[in-house]
């Protein structure tokens, strides 16, 4: 049975502290030095949130494909860094850490070679479709003691956060359901490059949902996967509108996604119910939350409350993707905080993608 404390103790160690590190709140010491391999995976242009970040140093960027290096050094989300061979990135002194941005089929390729090289990694997701290969990558990590980061872009949401500082708490009482959607209307030409992989939006975009779903409730007992193609046209077998249901002792949760959906973006959102509240998140790419509670809560130390019944409040409006992630992974690196997504969590999402996904 899943109660409070069972809960708790699947979630992902406890509230993820990190939404980013200002001079007053500590000593601003010397910055990590990163380096970016790849410029074609979707969120390749992360890289200038390290370039902004005093706890960083970006100190090139390595891009193997012909095309990708030529499109890379016309773009202006690349071209003010200093591009690298492989060979020469690796002849770098005091590499820190190494983020994967390749395309997904070339992801755990690279991130390889930046373990065995003794980098930390960044890796965007969706973790490849070799499952072996990622377990193997994740233990060489943990045996030299490397941090591998997952690029799950709602990690570090403020939403995120609040929510799993609510559950640690027990406001929402025994979790029995959640449910979310991430969906938007793809391009002809982002139909078929995703397409590569048989697990349609689900492997895609439905990864994203699968990570929040196994921080709430951790690692599923069964998945069961639905697949539909809505559009069929000639040379598009894009599977285009999934389904995954997990299955918990006393609890389910439901992920949907598609390719399909008009405006999708602002109708992606995670609803967690419990015997004593519900939290709705809605938009999750513009965080704004909707509490309903059986009794009106408050944290200790802190005057706000929040109300008995279903109120409505929107979150800090200069939130920006990654950022926290940012900061985050430099306190890990120094050892100012303790990793709240350790291997086991990251290898149960993997797990649990490739099911969902019909892979």
């Amino acid at each position: 049975m899943i109660t409070r404390r069972t809960l708790l103790a699947a979630t992902v160690g406890s509230l993820p502290s990190v939404t980013g590190f200002s001079a007053a709140e500590r000593k601003a010491p010397k910055p990590l030095k990163y380096l970016q391999i790849g410029t074609g995976h979707g969120h390749a242009n992360k890289i200038s949130v390290y370039a902004e970040s005093s706890d960083w140093e970006v100190v090139g960027i390595v891009e193997e494909d012909p095309e990708l290096l030529h499109e890379a050094k016309s773009s202006s989300a690349f071209s003010s860094f200093k591009f690298l061979s492989l060979e020469e990135a690796l002849n770098l002194r005091d590499i820190d850490a190494v983020g994967v941005e390749t395309r997904v089929r070339d992801l755990l390729r690279y991130a390889r070679i930046a373990i065995d090289h003794g980098c930390h990694v960044h890796l965007d997701k969706p973790a490849g479709a070799d499952l072996n290969a990622y377990r193997s990558l994740m233990q060489t990590a943990d045996s030299k003691d490397l941090v591998v980061q997952m690029g799950y872009m709602y990690r570090f949401n403020p939403a995120i956060l609040l929510l799993h500082r609510m559950l640690k708490a027990g406001w929402l009482g025994e979790i029995f359901e959640a449910h979310a959607v991430m969906s938007k209307q793809m391009s002809e030409g982002d139909r078929r490059e995703l397409a590569e992989f048989p697990g349609g939006t689900m492997f895609e975009l439905g990864c994203h949902l699968i990570d929040l779903t196994i921080g709430v409730f951790g690692r599923p007992d069964r998945i069961h996967s639905y697949s539909r193609r809505v559009l069929d046209s000639e040379g598009d077998n894009l599977k285009d509108n999934m389904l995954a249901v997990f299955e918990y002792p006393e609890a389910t949760a439901t992920i949907r996604s598609s390719a399909l959906e008009v405006e999708g973006f602002s109708r992606r959102h995670l609803t967690v119910c419990g015997t004593e509240g519900t939290f709705h998140i809605q938009p999750l790419d513009r965080p704004s939350v909707q509490l309903s509670l059986s009794r009106e809560r408050g944290f200790g130390g802190e005057e706000r409350k929040f109300p008995k019944g279903t109120s409505d409040f929107p979150l800090d409006s200069n939130y920006r993707r990654y950022v926290g992630d940012a900061a985050d992974l430099a306190a890990v690196i120094r050892g100012e905080k303790a990793n709240d997504y350790p291997s086991s969590h990251d290898i149960s999402v993997q797990e649990s993608v490739l099911l969902a996904a019909g892979m």
